[in-house]
């Protein structure tokens, strides 16, 4: 037999080869503790016979791309799992060359067909009962996303088809367009339950409605969802009295004449508190419906309505200066003119006030020089003179400044004992929040959300189930972490190395970043860099994930 030239033995030269795992075995362990997979194998029929990669893989790659915060559109895939560990993420015969275009965009034209709202909401309900979440509160809300592309703005869509519409409204874009997407997030972990792309142009006013109407017995039948919470957009009393019996908290519109009159009313005594939060409790009946409406002012709605105050009167206050200063620059020929137009400019000062105004003669001779004490003026015409300036102590200010201090949030639940003014302001100043934070997830520049770039609307609205799957796992993971630790009472370093028991799942993802998989011979499996820190908290999430980070027997 021949002796290698490189080892100089019977045996040739060990190969390895490295990949990067990092924090990706954390959300391909969340997606099979969630059952995406199979449940979307499970309803999609295909042959996998003829299938290297199903529906379900193909789903798994596309959350796994969206989560890997690369930056890298859909099409280029391949190259972001070409130094990833594919059969270990995905399953056994798959590579990163099987995951192109064709694929996965057959993959979104399969997700289409079968019904973007149905089989989301299918897998929502299977994650939130396998999480063991209460959905005491949905929490509705939209966002608008931009799409690069020609798309169908300038045809009327096939029915059920969203319409992508120029103009990127966030970021005042009219080269972009835009679509809106829909949710309804749980109160516990921020999983949407409910996810509904809608074209371009849709208001909230009319979308909020449409979707409660459409999808409230089912929510209601799936999640057992108690109260309903949005914002001001839902207050419309159409919306309202189609509600019925259901049960809601809303933040109610400042436009509304009664919900002015009343913040005038109770907000001096308010605003002055000094406390945190102080609030106010009023029934009410609005839209023929008896409700309880909290007046609520913050610290940090203080702060807010002071600086911006500040910035209103500062701005308006100097264009009134301006407006005065060209007022005293015309000379008029009577001195009723210019009385008139000095009283008409007086009613029109709102952050201002004059002092000293007046109106002066002035006196005009032919010759030039000082006149003599008997020279008569040869003209004689009227100036307006005085000084501008801001009152140290407005009441106007005030009370714009004690009026933007507070708002009112409103409930149909009249009964205190089963929903207290506490629960009613934690459902809508915090718990509210997890559906915001959702969104700005989604609008995170390294999201695919930002590379969204799709051959027709149809996909865009397979995709917008593929990147809110992406926010459950995202948020479920969150949730799984925070619970395994709390339960055994352990902690992970945070970012400055202090203990914490409730990390964020972006900051688990940094804390695995260097974790990679060390391939010998193409059949034994290493993992390197994996800390006593790691194990200890893959240990309390469970097998699921333990087996992401094992080394090959």
């Amino acid at each position: 037999m021949a002796v290698h030239v490189d080892t100089k033995t019977m045996r040739g030269p060990i190969t390895y080869q490295s990949y990067n795992l990092d924090h990706l075995g954390l959300v391909a362990a969340m997606v099979d503790e969630l059952g995406i997979v199979k449940l979307i194998d499970t309803v999609i029929v295909q042959d996998h016979e003829q299938r290297i990669v199903s529906v379900g893989q193909a789903v798994k790659a596309m959350i796994l791309n969206g989560l890997g915060f690369s930056h890298r559109a859909l099409y280029l895939t391949p190259h972001f799992f070409e130094n990833k560990p594919v059969a270990r993420l995905l399953g056994n015969g798959i590579n990163a060359q099987h995951l192109n275009d064709d694929t996965l965009g057959n993959a979104l034209d399969r997700i289409y067909t079968s019904g973007v709202e149905d089989l989301y909401t299918l897998t929502a309900a299977a994650s939130v009962e396998k999480l063991q979440l209460q959905c005491r509160f949905g929490h509705l809300d939209s966002t608008s996303l931009h799409v690069d592309g020609d798309y169908n703005s300038h045809q009327d869509p096939p029915a059920g088809v969203i319409q992508i519409t120029p103009g990127y409204s966030r970021d005042h874009r009219p080269d972009l367009n835009q679509w809106v997407i829909q949710f309804i997030c749980e109160n516990q972990a921020g999983i949407p339950l409910l996810m509904k792309p809608l074209s371009g142009n849709s208001e909230d006013k009319t979308g909020f409605r449409e979707t409660l109407n459409a999808h409230l017995g089912q929510l209601n039948q799936d999640f057992h969802i108690q109260y309903y919470v949005f914002d001001s957009a839902g207050f419309v009393q159409e919306t309202l009295i189609n509600l019925g019996d259901t049960h809601w908290i809303s933040r109610v519109p400042e436009t509304i004449t009664l919900a002015r009159e009343i913040i005038d009313a109770v907000a001096p005594e308010l605003a002055v508190t000094g406390t945190p939060i102080s609030y106010r409790s009023l029934g009410v009946e609005y839209a023929r419906i008896r409700q309880r409406w909290i007046v609520i002012c913050t610290a940090s709605s203080r702060q807010r309505a002071q600086k911006s105050v500040q910035r209103e009167y500062l701005k308006k206050g100097q264009q009134e200066v301006k407006a005065f200063y060209l007022l005293s620059k015309p000379s008029f020929f009577c001195a009723a003119d210019a009385q008139a137009a000095l009283d008409q400019f007086k009613a029109t000062l709102s952050y201002t006030t004059l002092f000293d105004e007046k109106v002066m003669e002035v006196a005009t001779y032919e010759k030039r020089g000082r006149p003599t004490a008997h020279q008569p003026p040869s003209k004689i015409t009227y100036r307006i003179t005085g000084q501008i300036g801001s009152l140290m102590n407005d009441p106007h200010r005030r009370q714009k400044m004690d009026r933007k201090s507070c708002f009112i949030v409103a409930t149909n639940k009249l009964d205190e004992a089963a929903l207290s003014e506490e629960e009613v302001m934690e459902a809508y100043l915090k718990k509210q929040q997890k559906v915001e934070r959702g969104f700005r997830f989604l609008k995170d520049p390294l999201f695919m959300a930002s590379t969204v770039f799709l051959k027709s609307a149809q996909r865009i609205m397979a995709l917008a189930m593929i990147m809110t799957l992406s926010l459950m796992v995202y948020s479920a993971l969150e949730h799984r972490i925070r619970q395994a630790l709390k339960a055994h009472q352990q902690t992970v370093p945070d970012q400055k190395g202090h203990p914490t028991d409730h990390p964020t799942a972006r900051w688990a993802f940094q804390f695995f970043t260097g974790i990679h998989l060390l391939v010998i011979e193409s059949v034994r499996e290493v993992i390197l860099n994996l800390k006593d820190a790691h194990q200890t908290l893959l240990a309390l999430l469970g097998a699921h994930f333990v087996a992401l980070y094992a080394n090959s027997e």
